[in-house]
């Protein structure tokens, strides 16, 4: 399946609707503009496997653009809006695009970059256009609304986040399937989420991100409608539930928290019983805010265990959860393997290297020793975590393997950490890091984003060590606190620790990246 079959029998249905705007897209609509800009990109020479890069923020035009560069069987790049010229430079050059797409809401960025990405031969605007870009809407006003002759299926490909080093382009081979060849992540919607042309999904994270973007393109070739959010709100996302009779959602553990800090006269305000699959992922998410989720929004929570990769899939429901409290799920996708430092299978509880075998392939373009790195003798492949697996193979992550901290030889895992702090009601969010020490290496610390900015100082800090201890092991303690008023979060739910770790170690050399 795909939109234009949509098109065909429900023309007027709504593909998707702008949260703030309330413009609504039908599928009628979403056919035509993607066939123009598949009539477009085959005008401008691209063929299959070509690439084309996109940058803005969340507008009615995004998907639109993607089904357009997917029904031409070429890669789209989505690229983070808030990144510098600099950085998007970089990526652009990486993944070979031959245009590039932005936004006026992004002119200052887009006029720095004009003079940037030497292989860039066409460069484009939404919503009007400055110096050295012509207006994306103008461009394919002309263009035919029927589709290409050749309609093959297209592929993103995606940048890492970069949480521990610079950005990695994920390569999935694209190899000329014609347009609605049935795909893995469409099956998966449907058997595991029960995704349909009935259903109403909630999108609340920005599009350039794998998650929303797979999620959204999939609900597009089921035929459901999308109701996307220009930018995340707790309050706004309840309304638009209540409004919308909202069937499906997908958060990160952060938004979650953000709901659970919600005054208790606002989190009960909103009719939220259409709700029946509200799916997370991207970071663990702490056992106590899962419960709180679950007791407020009943048994609708379906988190999973994946990458951007694509090279395994975990899944669990509610009820698995409350049975395995902390795991992400077992394998549907690959077959689970925890190894040692030596590459040996390690039995159940303990915990060790997450590798997937028999799942899809990837590379990291361009970077060959990285794709070797991720990748075991046996071909199985990492996405660089560490957990367990229980008697009954349900995982349970631990951490990143490069954030683990090794203080006076003792190996500690920041997350569990973070999942206690998190919990606090002053706290809104925690990193826990290793910074130098001349006897252990490493010592523990907490850098907090208070809740209210205004507590920020020793008392806090004296709490918040005071609740540690309660809870945990002091050898896993934080020895002190530092206080940030906002923490360097994407709004993935992926931290970028290494930019506050770099702050500690400074000109200290330390393994840890």
């Amino acid at each position: 399946m795909h939109p234009g079959i949509h098109a065909a029998e429900n023309p007027d249905k709504p593909a998707y609707i702008m949260a703030n705007s309330g413009q609504v897209v039908s599928y009628g609509q979403l056919n035509a503009a993607s066939n123009r800009g598949a009539h477009l990109f085959r005008s401008l020479g691209l063929g299959l496997g070509d690439s084309i890069a996109i940058f803005m923020e969340n507008n009615a035009e995004y998907l639109q653009i993607c089904w357009a560069a997917h029904r031409a069987g070429l890669y789209y790049t989505c690229i983070s809006s808030y990144l510098t010229a600099e950085e998007v430079d970089y990526i652009v050059a990486d993944c070979a695009a031959k245009v590039f797409i932005t936004s006026f809401d992004k002119a200052e960025a887009a006029a720095e970059l004009a003079a940037l990405m030497p292989g860039v031969h066409t460069r484009l605007m939404v919503g009007g256009a400055i110096d050295g870009y012509q207006a994306y809407e103008e461009v394919i006003a002309t263009r035919p609304e029927g589709p290409i002759a050749d309609e093959y299926e297209g592929a993103d490909m995606l940048y890492s986040s970069g949480t521990t080093g610079r950005p990695k382009g994920i390569k999935i081979p694209i190899e000329g399937e014609p347009l609605g060849t049935p795909l893995r992540m469409s099956g998966l919607l449907g058997d595991v989420y029960g995704i349909d042309a009935e259903t109403i999904y909630l999108s609340p994270a920005p599009l350039y991100h794998s998650a929303p973007l797979r999620f959204n393109m999939g609900m597009l070739r089921n035929g459901a409608t999308s109701i996307v959010m220009e930018r995340f709100d707790p309050e706004a996302a309840l309304q638009l539930i209540e409004r919308y009779r909202v069937s499906h959602s997908q958060w990160v553990p952060t938004m979650f928290v953000r709901f659970l800090k919600l005054p208790a006269e606002v989190r009960g305000k909103y009719d939220l019983s259409s709700l029946r699959v509200a799916i997370h992922a991207a970071a663990p998410c702490p056992v106590q805010v899962k419960q709180e989720m679950i007791d407020w929004w009943g048994p609708v929570l379906f988190e999973y265990y994946a990458g951007t990769e694509g090279n395994g899939f975990c899944s669990i429901n509610s009820k698995e959860w409350l049975a395995h409290r902390g795991s992400v799920g077992r394998a549907l996708v690959g077959e689970l393997h925890i190894l040692d430092d030596d590459g040996q299978a390690l039995p159940p509880g303990q915990p060790g290297a997450i590798y997937f075998s028999d799942g899809p392939d990837f590379v990291y373009h361009n970077d060959p020793e990285k794709t070797a790195e991720s990748h075991n003798a046996d071909g199985w492949s990492t996405l660089g975590d560490v957990g367990y697996l229980d008697q009954e193979g349900y995982l349970y992550l631990t951490d990143r393997k490069a954030f683990m901290i090794i203080s006076g030889g003792v190996n500690i895992y920041p997350q569990e950490v973070e999942n206690l702090l998190v919990s606090h009601p002053k706290v809104i969010d925690v990193a826990v890091v290793g910074v130098p020490h001349p006897e252990f290496g490493e010592e523990v610390k907490a850098v907090v984003q208070p809740v209210d900015p205004a507590h920020a100082g020793p008392a806090l800090e004296n709490e918040i060590l005071d609740y540690c201890r309660e809870h945990l092991s002091h050898v896993k303690c934080p020895r002190s606190v530092d206080f940030e008023a906002e923490l360097p979060r994407h709004d993935n739910g992926k931290l970028y620790k290494r930019l506050i770790k770099d702050r500690y170690w400074g000109r200290h050399d330390t393994r840890i990246v």
